[in-house]
């Protein structure tokens, strides 16, 4: 049964900012770097309570990472925010080179993920931003389902991962579910509903439409597992492999490209250790396009309709 239940409407945005002031107040050595758009991914929740910890560095992406590189290895712990299509694309080179190589604790924020993000088009819908990410070495990927779990996931990027951390996070408000009490590890992935005949794995906003997909399916007299996969890199083999095990069916659900996002992760502890048959929910190489949220996720079919019928396609292939 879904036990889940939406306390509010809130964006995940809300949790990074949110999260940001908390680590502010307990830590001095962070500070707080913005690409002229400070608002809008919330690092002005920082920038307001510790003006004297606050850089704007203006419309220079590739600047922020690189100076946010030196004051880490100045034993600063900078946090840098922009949209994602921005802070893992624009500035991958110096990603890889000043923070990956060198491993210093530089804490990326990508906002705006998904397709969710609606009438600012394809150029600034985050698409392609876990797969470049996640096959950095040393770099650590999150990616939150809502608000609640960005707030954890903020504090869990200084205070479990020593090294570079990639945290994703959306734009538009989504249902606020997880329990606060509920614990963040970072690596280990969350049972969310038990069930034998098939394993939801989901990450990000595609969560909440996977706890709906297990709902409807259960009227039908399917019961489904979901699992909530908050950790990209390092991804939890452990939960994956015993999922496939006793249930012999895999879906996979992210706001993502299916090509080296999320299902391809999942993709490739099965192939290693233990496949069965996956079907993929998410953006099937393609741009999105300008639109309303709930207009694109229902044409690029990531809504719980369309992750049950995966489900009940891939129950034929079991």
């Amino acid at each position: 049964m879904n036990k889940y239940v939406s306390r509010e409407m809130k964006p995940t945005r809300f949790g990074f900012g949110e999260g940001l002031r908390y680590l502010g107040e307990k830590y001095h050595e962070v500070v707080v770097l913005g690409a002229d758009i400070s608002n809008s991914v919330c690092v002005n929740y920082f920038s307001e309570v510790f003006p004297e910890r606050f850089f704007s560095i203006g419309i220079a992406e590739q600047n922020m990472i690189a100076i946010a590189a030196g004051m880490a290895l100045e034993g600063k712990v900078p946090f840098v925010a922009t949209y994602g299509v921005f802070a893992a694309l624009r500035t991958t080179d110096q990603i890889r080179i000043s923070v990956c190589f060198n491993n210093v604790p530089v804490k990326i924020g990508g906002a705006h993920a998904g397709i969710s993000v609606g009438p600012d088009g394809a150029t600034h819908q985050a698409l392609e931003d876990i797969a470049i990410m996640r096959v950095l070495p040393n770099m650590t990927v999150l990616s939150p389902c809502d608000a609640t779990q960005t707030f954890q996931a903020t504090l869990a990027a200084l205070e479990q991962v020593p090294g570079p951390v990639y945290l994703r996070f959306g734009r538009e408000a989504v249902p606020d579910f997880i329990n606060p009490e509920m614990e963040f590890k970072v690596g280990k992935g969350q049972l969310l509903i038990d069930g034998y005949d098939a394993t939801i794995i989901a990450t990000g906003h595609l969560v909440w439409e996977s706890l709906l997909a297990a709902e409807k399916l259960e009227k039908e007299h399917i019961l489904v597992r979901v699992i909530n996969i908050h950790t990209i890199k390092p991804i939890d083999n452990e939960i994956i492999i015993k999922a496939a095990k006793e249930t012999g069916a895999i879906v996979t659900a992210e706001e993502h490209q299916i090509i080296g996002g999320l299902g391809s992760a999942v993709a490739e502890v099965l192939a290693q250790h233990y496949p069965v048959p996956i079907e993929f929910i998410g953006m099937h190489d393609s741009f999105g396009e300008s639109g309303t949220p709930a207009e694109l996720m229902n044409k690029y079919k990531m809504t719980s309709k369309y992750i049950a019928e995966a489900c009940r396609k891939v129950l034929k292939r079991k």
